[in-house]
């Protein structure tokens, strides 16, 4: 048996070798490049172990493994954000990733990716992460029809749902914006078409899943249906919408090249659909479904809003919590994503996943005082959001002049602090009720003459 220092030697010995593989290096690479023999079976225990601190990412299945040293000396620890833990496995993955993408391996899709998965037998998530995340998404409706939770809490799932989920791709509708085209179909002035677009689409796909509950399910009719839906008059080819991609494409930013086959990509969406199905646990069902579509790319374009919408689909058919990504950072989405086209790994996905169904949790309902200490945000800005709230009901605003009114105040804030704030303040708004109004110390009467102006 190897002393601690011949581990140690042996391990400095392997980042060594690794250091010119800008790209990666096959295990027989290293084996090569290395400055001492170092038996094979013994290589690979070694290089289980750099990867399980965090300082080597594996990438690849089968013969197409390959290992990437994580250079932490350039790291920038100060620019991750601190609101999601991230394993040192995921921080490895964050930092390839946002590498210059000339200094990273082009790769195509690996079927074997997709083929090596057992339902049931194999679980991206840890049965630690299932059963956090079962306590977090019970609800009182567990024996009820599919999608009877979903239902009560629908107009507030619409607007949490469409906007952080047309937020992830760039819309810069305010939360206020989206709850007032949602209730009255009025939008903002100054947004594009394609913006206000992505929100109505997004409302059509959250009522289809929602509604027809127990009767959809995770098959081609669905999902074909989702991205017809959300696709809607945002595609240059009309024809595109609902329909799997029959061209190449690329993936901006991203080493990562699709499939380009038609033939392939169907027998792969296909595939996808059919071990979705054969996975008992909803929470792995959701995540899997969260990884696999957008890895394909089966369609011309909406691929990460069909996947996010599709994750809810189990979680909808068991009653549990949905999921409808609330203040998900969308640099570490995008870098989680690309950890998967790239890197065949999930880890940066998952801690992402996972916080996210933390949040979505915390607000719908009776988990929040399980869920940890209040919002330290909200703590400091406390006594500006009473301020502002207050003047905003007692003086009848209606929801464009609160947009503006929130959006002035916000800008005096640095980042991130601004956008936060006005978050804060229209989550507060969207929520108030007779029943929390007096902590804004507001009359009864004074609630009901603003909620009369607040549509208009």
């Amino acid at each position: 048996m190897a002393s601690n220092d011949e581990i140690v030697r042996e391990m400095e010995a392997i980042k060594t070798a690794l250091e010119p593989f800008k790209e990666g290096a096959a295990i027989e690479e290293i084996q090569a490049a290395l400055a001492m023999d170092i038996e094979l079976r013994t290589l690979q225990r070694r290089l289980d172990s750099l990867r399980t601190h965090g300082v080597i990412i594996r990438s690849g299945r089968s013969r197409a493994t390959v290992y990437t040293l994580v250079h932490r000396e350039i790291k920038k620890e100060k620019e991750l954000p601190d609101i999601i833990p991230l394993s040192d496995i995921s921080k490895g993955i964050r930092e390839i990733v946002t590498r210059p993408i000339q200094g990273r391996r082009p790769v195509g899709y690996n079927r074997d990716f997709l083929d090596s998965y057992r339902p049931n037998i194999d679980s991206y998530l840890k049965p630690r992460n299932l059963t956090r995340l079962t306590e977090l998404g019970k609800t009182e409706r567990p024996n009820q029809p599919a999608g009877t939770y979903a239902r009560e809490i629908l107009n507030r799932l619409l607007i949490d749902l469409s906007w952080n989920s047309s937020r992830l791709e760039g819309n810069t509708y305010s939360l206020l914006d989206t709850q007032r085209l949602i209730a009255t179909g009025q939008s903002a002035d100054n947004k594009t078409a394609m913006e206000t677009q992505m929100i109505i689409n997004h409302k059509g796909a959250i009522e289809f899943i929602v509604q027809a509950a127990d009767e959809i399910g995770i098959n081609r009719y669905t999902v074909l249906n989702l991205h017809g839906l959300l696709s809607d008059n945002l595609l240059p080819d009309a024809s595109a919408s609902g329909r799997l991609r029959m061209h190449g494409v690329g993936i901006q930013d991203s080493a990562y090249m699709p499939l380009g086959v038609p033939q392939q990509i169907g027998e792969m969406f296909d595939l996808i659909l059919y071990k979705a199905n054969q996975i008992e646990n909803p929470f792995e069902q959701a995540f899997f479904l969260m990884v696999h579509l957008p890895y394909l790319q089966p369609f011309d374009d909406v691929n990460k809003r069909v996947s996010r919408l599709a994750a809810n689909i189990p979680l909808n058919r068991h009653n549990l919590t949905p999921l409808s990504f609330i203040d998900v950072p969308d640099d570490l989405y995008i870098n989680g994503l690309i950890g998967v086209y790239e890197l065949n790994n999930v880890d940066l996905l998952k801690d992402v996943f996972l916080w996210a169904y933390e949040r979505s949790a915390a607000r719908y309902a009776a988990l929040r005082q399980s869920l940890g200490e209040p919002d330290q945000f909200r703590l400091k800005y406390r006594e500006k959001i009473k301020v502002l709230v207050t003047e905003i009901v007692s003086n009848h605003m209606t929801s464009q002049q609160a947009t503006e009114m929130i959006r002035a105040e916000g800008s005096h804030l640095s980042e991130p602090d601004g956008p936060k704030f006005i978050e804060a303040i229209e989550t507060e708004l969207l929520s108030l009720h007779e029943g929390n109004i007096a902590r804004y110390q507001i009359r009864p009467a004074q609630f009901k003459e603003w909620k009369e102006t607040w549509n208009k």
